[in-house]
């Protein structure tokens, strides 16, 4: 599973915008604070308060775009979903396309959600510190389930490890093009065959319980390739400090 949809600068097109590779189907609604995206492609996102939503900002949205909590199927009639609209979107402002930096996104929604055990928010950190290598997490989401396969109908699940930036910027994979910088996460698997896809865009990054960063990109149909592994937006105290302060700011 990866993102959602081909980043939309010309000289991003070697990234796929991001899907599910090699994991699994979750158990119905035991991830409560997924978010599904239905705009001009699939993004995910979540709930970080009861009208707001963290996504990432290359995700294609607008006010027709249908937010959907509570969901397991995008298809399918389920009692347990909620379908909210966007009041407001608020791209972070030194996003940057072509290097994916700050490729984050808040979402006002035009109503409160209703928490209940389908229904959750997921708590920011409290401090944006870095992630070590070799950290266990996981990231779930609706995208493809392979290169090249439709995307997933179900939330599906798969755990990935915390890749050195060193490692993911030498020349055995991506090469500095574009930089993976300290305000970005690198994670899958050395051996490949464990990443996100197109449609997982906006995903959360859970490590160790908590969330840790928002999925951005990966190299175009080479999803699960060991030479480009996923690539996640650091939660960093920037980033928490913007997050914060916008929701504070806007009623």
């Amino acid at each position: 599973m990866k993102g959602g949809g081909v980043c939309p600068h010309p000289s991003s097109s070697l990234y796929l915008c991001e899907k599910i590779i090699g994991g699994n189907e979750v158990t119905p609604h035991s991830r409560p604070y997924m978010v599904l995206l239905k705009g001009e492609n699939i993004c995910a996102g979540a709930l970080i308060a009861k009208d707001w939503v963290l996504t990432a900002a290359h995700c294609h949205l607008n006010q027709k775009t249908q937010i959907t909590l509570g969901a397991h199927s995008i298809t399918k009639k389920e009692p347990e979903k909620q379908i909210r609209f966007i009041k407001k979107e608020f791209p972070y402002p030194c996003y940057d396309q072509d290097t994916h930096e700050g490729d984050l996104k808040l979402l006002k929604l035009n109503k409160k959600a209703t928490l209940n055990k389908n229904v959750a928010i997921l708590q920011l950190p409290k401090v944006g510190s870095d992630v070590k290598p070799g950290t266990a997490c996981r990231v779930a989401g609706w995208g493809k389930f392979h290169n090249n396969s439709p995307r997933s109908d179900i939330l599906r699940e798969v755990n990935v490890t915390i890749i050195d930036r060193k490692i993911c910027n030498d020349q055995s994979h991506y090469n500095y093009k574009p930089v993976i910088g300290l305000d970005m996460i690198c994670a899958g698997s050395l051996q490949g065959g464990k990443d996100s896809c197109e449609g997982d865009s906006g995903s959360p990054l859970i490590c160790e319980g908590t969330l840790r960063g928002i999925t951005a990109f990966g190299m175009q149909g080479k999803c699960g390739d060991p030479r480009g592994p996923g690539v996640y937006i650091l939660l960093s105290k920037k980033h928490l400090n913007w997050i914060v302060k916008t929701m504070k700011q806007v009623v």
